[in-house]
């Protein structure tokens, strides 16, 4: 964007990969609903496109904000007269420094994942957000236990209901065959890719995209299909490495049997895992999904930044932080402008897009000291992704966020088909959840849009036999 509006300008783009992410399979499903995929490409391509873009691999050391200038690792210092920082988010370890436990984030972390994953007979899970969900799903050959600190799975997109509509794919023995992976992998070959992976510890690569999982072949060595037991309402206590564990003289348990008491576990296991429960169970590694934290600390040092509570960077509503000339989009930053009824904050990868997209347009206003409106993106709440091969629509206030007691809801749900629940506060819809082909995303995100009073639709507004688009086109 900026590149666009400003052929003549010089525009560096900073980062510490040899790849870029870059959008493809762009698709408008509705005014608010987007879906793509996120490739990562060789940044030659970029520069080729737009001969004004200089890419500099390497990453900032640090930023003195009086001075306007940047300086990176590899020992240089940069001048901007506008900087936009969209370093994103890193992986909120359970525990940092420990080699059994492993976060997921961007693509080198998934694929040293896979590789750990061929050679284990259990794996424990931890987490239960969208990564965690599409990992348990994806998995099969290898026994996972998945600690889950709410009554049900993915708590942050579904209610109770939704996930009871999940589980039977969790357990079903057949499994469809995974699509062709649409996501093609640059790196840098020989010694530079040694090197790349061991600094990746440490240097967390961008988000993966939302069909990550594809292609990767996520299977452990044992010749069934799924084996996955949950532990709810518990998280992780402490991790013993197996040493310690002997020495504690206490006891672990074997994978959980519907129809067997829990048998105290007679494998040795590399790592063990005692949960807030009291269970123990030994496994070969730990999978930390726990969510992300912006990844803000490059800049803060000698930098007066107004942070928000999540630890993001605040921004205004044109993206603008606390500082002159900088800005801040995506995982980084934290929206402190008053947000639209149904709209809020979630560190995903449609969000990410559109805050980039608009902090450019507002950095090109900025400059040419022109107005410019809020994005209507940032409107509604709409996401459209996919969990256990059925598509997943929210929008609005889906789990009735801020709503109080004040709300009710409204579910329509045919097994392993589909389910439908809205949010209606005062007779409005103020949400909704869309799990399968329902055909109903267009429609319910105008009624979220324009506030119609629905009261006298009643329960008629979720009756398969009407069809509800007719009433409102």
């Amino acid at each position: 964007k900026l590149a666009m509006e400003f052929p003549s300008e010089d525009i560096f783009l900073m980062t510490t990969s040899p790849v870029i992410k870059a959008i493809t399979n762009f698709k408008q499903v509705s005014k608010m609903l987007e879906e793509f995929d996120v490739e990562e490409q060789p940044s030659s391509l970029l520069e080729k496109r737009y001969p004004n873009i200089k890419v500099i691999q390497s990453g900032v050391k640090q930023l003195k904000s009086d001075e306007h200038k940047i300086f990176t690792e590899d020992g240089k210092e940069y001048m901007y007269e506008k900087l936009c920082l969209c370093a994103g988010a890193k992986p909120k370890l359970i525990f940092e420094g420990n080699p059994y436990v492993l976060g997921i984030r961007d693509t080198d972390s998934a694929q040293a994942f896979q590789k750990n994953l061929a050679q284990s007979e259990r794996i424990v899970v931890v987490g239960n957000g969208g990564i965690a969900l599409e990992l348990v799903y994806e998995i099969h050959g290898c026994e996972v236990i998945w600690a889950i600190k709410d009554k049900a799975i993915g708590n942050t997109f579904f209610d109770a209901g939704a996930a009871e509509f999940l589980i039977p794919k969790l357990t079903a023995e057949k499994r469809e065959t995974p699509i062709e992976c649409k996501r093609t992998k640059y790196t840098t070959e020989g010694s530079e890719e040694k090197e790349r992976l061991r600094a990746a510890s440490d240097k967390p690569g961008s988000a993966l995209g939302p069909d990550w999982h594809e292609g990767l072949c996520l299977k452990g060595t044992k010749e069934f299909s799924h084996k996955v037991h949950i532990e709810t309402l518990c998280e992780v206590k402490k991790i013993y490495l197996q040493q310690e564990f002997i020495q504690l003289q206490r006891t672990s348990l074997t994978f959980p049997k519907e129809e067997k008491n829990v048998e105290p576990d007679e494998v040795l296991w590399p790592v063990y895992v005692e949960l807030t429960n009291g269970k123990i169970y030994g496994c070969d590694f730990i999978v930390s999904a726990t969510g992300v934290v912006p990844n803000v600390k490059p800049f803060l040092d000698g930098n007066y930044f107004a942070v928000g509570e999540d630890g993001g960077l605040n921004v205004d509503k044109h993206m603008r932080t606390s500082l002159p000339d900088i800005y801040a989009a995506g995982d980084i930053c934290t929206a402190s402008w008053e947000p639209s009824p149904v709209w809020h904050q979630m560190r995903l990868w449609t969000q990410a897009r559109q805050m980039g997209w608009y902090a450019a347009k507002c950095m090109v206003a900025d400059t040419l000291g022109e107005s410019i409106d809020m994005d209507f993106s940032f409107e509604l709440f709409a996401h459209v992704t996919k969990f256990f091969n059925y598509k997943v629509v929210v929008l609005g206030k889906y789990n009735a966020q801020g709503l109080g007691l004040d709300h009710e809801l409204m579910l329509r749900c045919t097994k392993g088909q589909e389910y439908v629940k809205v949010v209606m506060q005062n007779g409005r819809m103020m949400g909704a959840v869309l799990i399968g082909e329902t055909d109903l995303e267009e429609t319910f995100e105008n009624l979220i849009l324009n506030q119609m009073d629905l009261s006298a639709y009643g329960e008629d507004l979720l009756n398969p036999d009407i069809d509800i688009e007719d009433y409102f086109d």
